[in-house]
């Protein structure tokens, strides 16, 4: 009986620290934008933006030496633009277009053993009304009871949207105790809605993993893993300061082919970006809240901008 007692403990150990130990090969999960996130009582600019994503590791045996994992990624998203208020009937006053962008897309990302991150992605989307933007910031303020919309009969007109990205990320330095980390980004973004590049660095501290076992780069999921992740769980805060480079950006400009948007403004060409955020990770979720502030974006009485972002993903086989 004690034999059978122990053998039962044994096997019950030796499950349970399978199952802590497990990764994932599938990660599905959002992302939800919104400048009221911030507590400030602003509805303007980039107001709000929601995001699906699902995440698929490949099999990380059959990868060449060298690369530690790749994953694809199937995604669709809503953005909503405003002037400085949702209620502005008079475009004269508006010191930004109405606009919305919906999209569908997908991307590929590379993980190297050095810790250096390729991503390339595309999207296919459109502009103007029929990115129904109107109808979904109209949806959100009647469920949640704000005030009346007003001006979206002035937002940009439809465009078929086509874009391309590009996204470097390269781990420069981290502590011996794994406690804080520097890292490069920078990306390009070639399409007729984006255009621009962008470079920044990447600080964190906490408990931090490497990057291609990181929740920071979607890449908790593993298939076949070749490196033990440093952390069970990560638990860490962010930083992340950016000069963007901005060519063309048509929820502003409206349409670079034949654009008959009723009100239009110029890009400012370099936006500065500051974001900071916390993020806790296990194996199983996900859950980041970040903030991300912009100087002017716009050569129009526009103001700076800032807005909150919440994600949450949930990993399984």
């Amino acid at each position: 009986m004690t034999n059978k007692l122990l053998l039962s403990a044994a096997a019950l150990l030796l499950s349970s620290t399978s199952l802590f130990s497990q990764t994932y090969k599938n990660e599905f999960g959002f992302r939800s934008d919104n400048d009221s996130y911030l507590a400030q009582g602003s509805d303007r600019y980039y107001t709000n933006g929601l995001f699906i994503h699902f995440r698929r590791a490949l099999d990380q045996s059959k990868l060449k030496d060298g690369l530690e994992k790749k994953t694809y990624e199937l995604s669709a998203g809503q953005k909503m633009y405003n002037p400085i208020s949702g209620y502005a009937p008079d475009p004269d006053r508006q010191d930004r277009p109405f606009a919305g962008y919906l999209y569908a897309g997908g991307a590929m990302t590379w993980f190297k053993s050095n810790e250096s991150i390729l991503k390339v992605s595309a999207e296919l989307g459109t502009t103007g009304p029929n990115s129904l933007a109107e109808d979904g910031q109209e949806l959100l303020h009647n469920t949640v009871g704000f005030y009346e919309l007003a001006g979206w009969e002035y937002q940009i007109k439809n465009e078929l949207s086509v874009n391309l990205s590009a996204q470097y990320t390269k781990l420069l330095q981290r502590a011996s105790n794994n406690s804080t980390e520097f890292s490069v980004e920078g990306y390009a973004n070639v399409g007729t809605t984006f255009s621009g590049a962008g470079a920044g660095i990447l600080f964190r501290a906490g408990g931090l993993n490497q990057l291609f076992n990181s929740a920071y780069t979607n890449s908790v999921i593993g298939h076949n893993a070749k490196t033990k992740a440093l952390q069970k769980r990560e638990v860490f805060f962010y930083a992340k300061p950016q000069l963007n480079f901005v060519a063309y950006d048509a929820t502003i400009q409206g349409s670079m082919f034949n654009d008959n948007s009723p009100v239009t403004f110029d890009v400012k060409p370099l936006v500065f970006a500051q974001q900071v955020g916390f993020n806790y990770s296990s194996q199983r979720f996900t859950f980041d809240f970040g903030m991300i502030f912009k100087t002017r974006e716009l050569k129009s009485s526009a103001k700076a901008h800032q807005y909150g972002s919440i994600s949450m993903f949930y990993r399984f086989n």
